[in-house]
């Protein structure tokens, strides 16, 4: 795998079961995108105080608890290329979830030209993350819009192996349903893979056609070691 491009692994993908998979629960599983090796790399960023403009205490904020913080641009080599690479893969599903339903699909052909979009309005602040988790802490359901501008899919990728580094912490995505409960979801993510959802909704049928399902997403509690998680958003933030 080490010999592949970021780019090679995520055409690894089989898109077609993705983009079903994303239809059915707003989330679907990707291939391994980072080696173990890669993995540990972006692992060992976070103490450098110098790659991130911002770090968010968790529980002050009463988001869970935990701790993150937000990578300054330009990225890192493995971060910027695969948000290169997934973009292009991403845009066709967030065009028919958007058509779908009846709303208007700003988002150009490449990324780059979606995130000038975003700069022009005002969203300049940088968004790729790196979460840390130890034990007992946990990510309180939530979505990550940052503006009036926004790419409905986003990817996580878990850089910790379970069941080794870490139990628990699962990713959790839970959605609200018309005059009904509400569904859950939860998957534990192997160390290296991708996870790709919905940021804010997704399209579901109804009696008049199709409506938006509002989904939020969080991490369950981690029962013991350490979690690692890198988080890519499609937009930057106001």
């Amino acid at each position: 795998m080490s010999s592949q491009t970021w780019g090679e692994r995520v055409d690894s993908a089989d898109w077609d079961a993705v983009a079903a998979e994303l239809d059915e629960f707003g989330g679907a599983l990707l291939p391994q995108l980072l080696t173990r090796e890669e993995a540990a790399g972006i692992r060992d960023l976070y103490v450098e105080d110098g790659l991130f403009r911002s770090t968010v205490d968790m529980a002050r904020h009463r988001f869970g608890d935990g701790q993150y913080r937000y990578l300054k641009s330009p990225y890192p080599e493995p971060v910027e290329q695969l948000k290169q690479a997934l973009y292009p893969r991403l845009l066709p599903i967030a065009r028919d979830w958007w058509t779908r339903l009846g709303r208007p699909t700003p988002w150009p052909d490449t990324l780059d030209e979606w995130l000038t979009q975003c700069h022009d309005a005002g969203q300049t602040k940088s968004t790729a993350i790196v979460l840390r988790y130890g034990r007992g802490d946990w990510n309180a359901l939530h979505r990550d819009l940052y503006g009036d501008l926004v790419f409905p899919l986003q990817v996580v990728i878990n850089l910790n192996e379970p069941g080794v580094d870490h139990t628990g912490g699962e990713f959790l995505l839970v959605e609200q349903r018309p005059r009904a409960q509400s569904r859950g979801t939860s998957t534990q993510l192997p160390l290296g893979h991708g996870y790709v959802f919905t940021t804010r909704d997704r399209p579901v049928r109804s009696a008049r056609g199709w409506s938006a399902a509002p989904v939020r997403h969080g991490v369950s509690a981690v029962r013991s070691g350490e979690r690692h998680t890198l988080a890519l958003v499609f937009h930057d933030a106001a």
